[in-house]
């Protein structure tokens, strides 16, 4: 199926708030290449790298308004900055190899690499084999950093986990190659299903994963849960996430800007025990302990 891809140039302090731009336009995926010098560079050791001057392409379906996204566009980068921007149509095959430029390995924890096909993995890592593609997820924005840090922090062995919202796979893929006896992954759009099918298989993991719509009822409440959404259906969702697991079970929730972390604290309260909160950059992780059933319900 072909894409419509738009192109733009932008300085490195403007890729995160075009990611969340174009996100909220409606993109399905964005590669981010650099333009003229290769190196990374950040002001800030904990914050993303990325080169001084970058060019994002970001895919839209196909049958998307190209002039209302242009016009967005232009109306959110200036006069002056929108003379880079381009459209034209993409398939498949061709976006998957535009995406290769510039991607290397991602280190979680002590264990855990994300790592493209084409580069060679770091020695002494679980290594998820993960390529750039339209299910979203490959690690490098700070909300899925920040949940794989979570889960490379925890004893996973024997565990079963939820990823709801999950994408390419990626956090329930790794918390399997982290020790966890098995990860449902949930998700609504039938094509991120399927990548999880062939992420999973790709890495010899299809038979410790269990593919779930949203509406599924499981045989078995899970020991932990992880959601990398955004804020509106994370609150929503809040009351059938305490039906999902166990007393006592794990919850993790991104997806959040910094400033809506307080709001998700107080929407899972009256079922889980809600604690620290990390932040990477203007982003939140939220955790939790699932309550007692005689404490919650």
């Amino acid at each position: 199926m072909p894409w419509l891809r738009i192109s733009m140039d932008c300085a490195r302090a403007d890729v995160e708030p075009l990611l969340q731009f174009l996100d909220r336009l409606g993109a399905d995926s964005v590669s981010i290449v650099a333009r003229g010098d290769g190196a990374l560079y950040s002001d800030d050791p904990a914050a993303p790298e990325y080169w001084r001057q970058s060019r994002l392409q970001a895919l839209f379906p196909i049958d998307a308004e190209p002039d209302i996204l242009i016009a967005c566009l232009r109306n959110r980068l200036g006069t002056a900055r929108a003379e880079s921007l381009c459209i034209d149509e993409l398939d498949d095959q061709d976006w998957s190899l535009s995406g290769r430029i510039g991607l290397e390995p991602l280190l979680f924890g002590e264990q855990l690499s994300i790592c493209p096909s084409w580069v060679a993995a770091p020695p002494d890592r679980r290594v998820l084999t993960l390529d750039p593609g339209l299910g979203f997820g490959t690690g490098s924005h700070p909300t899925t950093a920040l949940c794989l840090d979570w889960l490379s922090a925890r004893d996973l062995r024997g565990s079963v986990l939820v990823d709801y919202g999950c994408g390419s796979g990626i956090l329930g893929l790794s918390a399997v190659l982290l020790g966890a006896a098995e990860a449902w992954l949930v998700d609504i759009d039938a094509q991120a299903l399927e990548a999880c099918r062939v992420n999973a298989e790709r890495n010899l993991l299809l038979d410790r994963v269990r593919f779930l719509s949203p509406g599924a009822a499981p045989d078995r409440p899970a020991d932990l849960l992880v959601a990398n959404i955004l804020l509106n259906p994370l609150l929503d969702l809040a009351p059938h996430f305490s039906r999902l697991v166990r007393p006592g079970a794990s919850l993790a929730l991104s997806g959040l800007l910094a400033t809506q972390a307080g709001d998700c604290l107080a929407a899972y309260d009256p079922w889980f025990s809600m604690g620290s909160m990390t932040f990477r950059n203007e982003w939140a992780l939220v955790q939790g302990r699932r309550r007692s059933a005689a404490s919650a319900d």
